[in-house]
């Protein structure tokens, strides 16, 4: 998928966050036989016009063990072809492992990205990168409190350890496929991000109920290619609790689209 091309013709660079947990949905969905799935279904049959991408957090459907498998497939199968598919999976092994993880995330269950953590080095995401149109977002500067913990631990260089993993991965095979998450809450490093990775997409969550400023993230982030995917969840899945909330879903999606489109003005 051509995601510029995507972004300009929606005029959104929104990403919804399917984090679907049983005890926020809408309490007339726990009556259905797939309580995530209907869940999901509806936020997608409320946004799809004004998103380009969905990302699944794993954890919330790994919750539910077998039965959260299931509805995750049937998530990412109604979704389908025309939007931008992450899998929020986060993983990191060495390379014959992450050969499956691959396999069971780019072949069986059909997404188009995955999350992964850069710890172990190229050879744990190597094999991701070998999937043709297929993308890697790599965890570089996260929105949680503890990402301070290494994440912006100055090397011997000068340089933050966040730093190393751009200028690394740069480096690898396929690295125009690699894209990165930056947090929305560290909008004040995304001058530096952008200093080694340009051309990259990044995907940024943080934006509402972790308190990132989408504009701040916006001016320092966006590329000429806009390069930049805002992820945004629980502020636009649980807008809405009685059984009328796809209404309000819609709603708060369309604000962040909105917004979103006055700073498309100039990219045609």
């Amino acid at each position: 998928m051509d995601l510029t091309k995507e972004i300009k013709t929606k005029k959104t660079f929104l990403c919804v966050g399917l984090d679907p947990d049983l005890t926020k949905i809408p309490q007339h969905l726990l009556q259905t036989k797939d309580p995530i799935f209907e869940f999901n279904k509806a936020i997608i049959d409320a946004t799809k016009d004004i998103c380009v991408a969905y990302k699944p957090n794993f954890a919330f459907y790994e919750a539910q063990g077998p039965k959260g498998w299931e509805s995750l497939q049937k998530t990412v199968d109604y979704i389908g072809d025309n939007h931008f598919k992450i899998a929020d999976a986060k993983r990191a092994d060495i390379g014959n492992t992450a050969q499956q993880y691959a396999k069971s995330v780019f072949e069986h269950m059909n997404f188009d990205a995955i999350t992964l953590s850069p710890y172990m080095g190229q050879d744990s995401v190597q094999p991701f990168l070998t999937y043709p149109d297929k993308y890697v977002i790599l965890l570089t500067l996260t929105s949680n409190a503890g990402s301070t913990d290494f994440q912006t631990k100055k090397l011997l260089t000068g340089d933050y350890l966040f730093e190393e993993v751009l200028q690394e991965s740069s480096k690898w095979q396929n690295a125009d496929r690699i894209m990165y998450v930056v947090g929305a809450t560290k909008a004040e490093y995304l001058k530096i991000v952008r200093r080694w990775a340009p051309n990259n997409f990044l995907l940024i969550p943080g934006i509402g109920a972790q308190g990132g400023n989408a504009h701040e993230v916006i001016q320092h982030g966006i590329n000429q290619n806009i390069g930049l995917l805002i992820n945004v969840a629980r502020s636009i899945i649980y807008a809405g609790e009685d059984i009328n909330f796809q209404e309000k879903v819609r709603a708060k999606a369309l604000e962040y689209a909105h917004m979103m489109a006055k700073h498309l003005i100039n990219f045609q």
